[in-house]
């Protein structure tokens, strides 16, 4: 009685949660089957599709882990990853201060750049790239994965970190500026813990446009295989002829591990940092 006293008294709340929790099924719901499908028997994956499976098994597992290369996959990932989450958050960071603190000309230009960049499609960048790539010898190295992807980086982070830089009052600065700090000690002892939630919002991003690519991958690791990473793996999976649907769906809810334990050591500052700057 109470719980449809409260239905009727809150209506919009109601259909508000009821909408943000239909909208979490449909997003969560690929994310299951994915789970669901590593999971079942062989049989079970060919057959008519069910949301269940009764004879769970570890197999798909097994042939994923069994693969000679896959540690090197997975270690060539993390090394990417995270060189382009610490590379791009260090470089935004002095950018984007640089560009709301100082005037300097064509600073507007040089921020209407940043945002422009952002519109170009990345499909049509890969071939430009490869030449850059090749002509500075970096094909078939994990830097070539690497800088295409903090440079991709940089104009979303430095567009969002510019507004939590100038959140941070000006009179912080002179205060600090005024009881002896230098520049470099404002910089790095105040400002930097003040848009941490920034950064690090914009590390999510970073590390998961890093860590699901398969493009760049494709495109410049060539012939050495032992530089892949592993979005690379699910190609050993997939076969025109006879896909192992198991053995892609394992090998996916392997890679969707590291994120999810990202998400959770990031969660607390990921909220401040997607809810806006620093007030005065």
């Amino acid at each position: 009685m109470n719980l449809l006293r409260r239905f009727t008294r809150r209506p919009g709340r109601t259909a508000a949660e009821a909408t943000a929790l239909v909208a979490a099924a449909v997003v969560a719901f690929p994310l299951y089957w994915m789970v669901l499908s590593a999971f079942k028997p062989a049989g079970e994956i060919r057959g008519e599709p069910r949301p269940w499976t009764l004879a769970p098994t570890l197999d798909s597992f097994r042939r994923v882990f069994d693969q000679q290369d896959f540690g090197r996959y997975f270690l060539n990932s993390v090394v990417v990853a995270v060189a382009v989450v610490i590379a791009s958050a260090f470089i935004a960071f002095l950018a984007a201060t640089a560009v709301t603190r100082f005037r300097f000309r064509l600073r507007t230009t040089l921020l209407i750049m940043f945002l422009v960049a952002q519109m170009v499609p990345v499909e049509a960048l890969t071939i430009p790239l490869f030449f850059v790539m090749r002509d500075l010898g970096q094909l078939n190295t994990l830097w070539s994965l690497i800088l295409p992807h903090i440079a991709f980086s940089l104009p979303f982070a430095i567009w969002m970190l510019r507004g939590f830089v100038k959140g941070v009052p000006e009179a912080l600065e002179e205060a600090a500026y005024m009881d002896g700090a230098s520049r470099a000690r404002f910089l790095w002892q105040i400002l930097f813990p003040l848009v941490l939630p920034g950064l690090v919002a914009t590390s999510v991003f970073s590390f998961i446009s890093a860590w699901n690519d398969f493009l760049f991958a494709k495109s410049f690791i060539i012939s050495d295989i032992s530089r892949s990473t592993l979005p690379m793996a699910l190609l050993v999976f997939y076969k025109p002829d006879d896909p192992d649907w198991g053995g892609v769906m394992a090998a996916s809810t392997v890679m969707t591990i590291p994120v999810l334990v990202f998400f959770v050591l990031v969660q607390r500052r990921l909220v401040s940092g997607l809810g806006g700057a620093v007030k005065d």
